[in-house]
């Protein structure tokens, strides 16, 4: 399997995670962290059940390969996750001499990696990580809009019916 299959492979993955998260409530966002084709951990977003600000799947994923590795670097690992990173896990995976990120869909609020800063590979810092944007993006985009509609419909009070005001 090559380096772009692997990657695929990874983010199917993530992205199964992300559907666990929608299942629970959370903003379907997963994370996979790998070295070669092991998977070292994966996770989903957390912040509302822990009501944790750093709940992101992609720390929750790194913290829990940091562990398996015995290291906090974590060199020659990748990570596929569904969203890109921001500022808080970007800064991370540089911290952690990660290798290489993939990434489904960019995110215009919050991402770091190429939409509103390129923190994995600025020059100033002493590691930059590789990353490759857009890894199915379609599917990953899909999960978000679909949870985002449904919670928008959920949270829309219901039409008052004609002649029944009470």
């Amino acid at each position: 399997m090559d380096l772009e299959e692997l990657d695929t492979a990874m983010m199917r993955l993530a992205i199964e995670q992300a559907q666990q998260a929608a299942a629970i409530g959370e903003v379907p966002i997963g994370a996979v962290v790998y070295q070669g084709d092991q998977v070292l951990a994966s996770a989903h977003n957390m912040r509302e059940h822990w009501a944790d600000p750093t709940a992101h799947a992609e720390l929750i994923a790194m913290r829990e390969a940091a562990k398996q590795l015995g290291t906090w670097r974590l060199d020659g690992c990748r990570v596929a996750v569904t969203l890109e990173p921001c500022p808080m896990c970007a800064g991370a995976m540089v911290n952690s001499r990660l290798e290489a990120v993939v990434f489904g869909v960019t995110d215009p609020k919050m991402g770091c990696v190429e939409t509103l800063h390129r923190l994995l590979d600025t020059e100033a810092f002493n590691h930059r990580v590789a990353w490759q944007g857009g890894v199915l993006a379609d599917e990953c985009l899909t999960l978000l809009q679909d949870f985002f509609k449904a919670r928008r419909v959920a949270d829309k009070p219901p039409k008052p019916r004609p002649g029944n005001n009470g």
